[in-house]
């Protein structure tokens, strides 16, 4: 690290994005793929330093802006995580579709803005509402997702019989009825959700092999999505929570997990074309488009700071 890290924090529903501003190397030219695993086999210590404390949290989330490499794009970004490094995310996109009208990265238009943005699982394009002359709420139309694996069946000790679905929306989860673990929202503690949903993470990513049409790099399951069982079209929203990559926890519905269920409900006929569905978080936000600004920062690094490079507690 030869100088600062520079970003600008925002959040979505409650999601942290640390959108990196400055501070990387060039990365070499190629696909969003191959930047990719480049960034993650070469500049891994970077990701580490921001997301890790004593600069981040076990649960802080990035961005790291790159070249783009599809025709249109108008912006391609990598996204971080505590583990490494995943394929989509949603709360990201709507905070980087004010980002990007804001910074100038396009040029704004009269009542919406549309945002190309390349992501690892491709082209998601992002639309803006302009509000006297202002970005305001984003909505997003993502990648193809699928239902991949349906009503799966696992013994979850000290559960019993876990039935579950495996679904993509630019990255594969495992969707599974929070009631089969006892759990209930609102009542039961964020960590015995964690506990349930690394569990089920861990056996079905051993149980259920996995292919992705596109790319090999797109076949890994990334977490478990437990919901309230509130799968059916209707009017209320229904509630879930996303534990991904090395038990962290979304604070918001999930952009991508959110995509995924609704892959899932439309394959078994829960929900039309057209049909609007309201997803709440853990902590109650819904998706509402919305993306606030939460702070800049410049980090720095002592070479003689034995934490310099970062540590996580949790």
């Amino acid at each position: 690290m030869s100088r600062p890290l520079t970003v600008i924090d925002m959040h979505t529903a409650g999601e942290p994005l640390r959108i990196v501003t400055g501070g990387y190397p060039d990365l070499p030219k190629g696909t969003i793929l191959e930047k990719r695993a480049y960034v993650r086999d070469h500049l891994d210590h970077l990701r580490q330093i921001l997301m890790f404390e004593p600069r981040g949290h076990q649960d802080m989330y990035g961005a790291l802006l790159v070249e783009p490499d599809l025709p249109g794009a108008d912006l391609a970004v990598l996204f971080m995580h505590n583990e490494g490094y995943s394929t989509m995310c949603g709360h990201a996109v709507i905070a980087l579709g004010r980002y990007a009208v804001d910074e100038g990265l396009v040029e704004a238009g009269g009542t919406t803005t549309v945002v190309k943005i390349e992501c690892p699982c491709g082209m998601v394009t992002a639309e803006v509402a302009m509000r006297e002359g202002r970005a305001a709420e984003v909505s997003f139309e993502s990648v193809p997702s699928f239902l991949f694996a349906r009503e799966r069946v696992l013994d979850l000790q000290p559960w019993g019989k876990i039935t579950f679905d495996i679904a993509y929306g630019g990255a594969f989860y495992a969707l599974a009825d929070a009631r089969q673990f006892g759990l209930k929202f609102g009542r039961d503690p964020a960590h015995a959700f964690v506990e349930a949903a690394d569990r089920l993470t861990k056996a079905a990513a051993a149980a259920v092999p996995l292919s992705h049409p596109d790319a090999e790099d797109l076949a890994f399951l990334y977490g478990s999505i437990l919901t309230d069982g509130r799968h059916a079209f209707s009017a209320e929203p229904t509630r879930n929570v996303c534990v991904f990559a090395e038990r962290q926890v979304d604070r918001s519905p999930t952009g991508s997990g959110v995509t995924a269920r609704l892959a899932a409900m439309h394959a078994r006929g829960q929900i039309a074309e057209g049909q609007e569905r309201l997803f709440e978080s853990i902590i109650g936000t819904r998706f509402a488009g919305r993306a606030f600004y939460s702070g800049r920062a410049e980090f720095t690094f002592e070479a003689d700071d034995p934490l310099a490079g970062g540590f996580l507690v949790r």
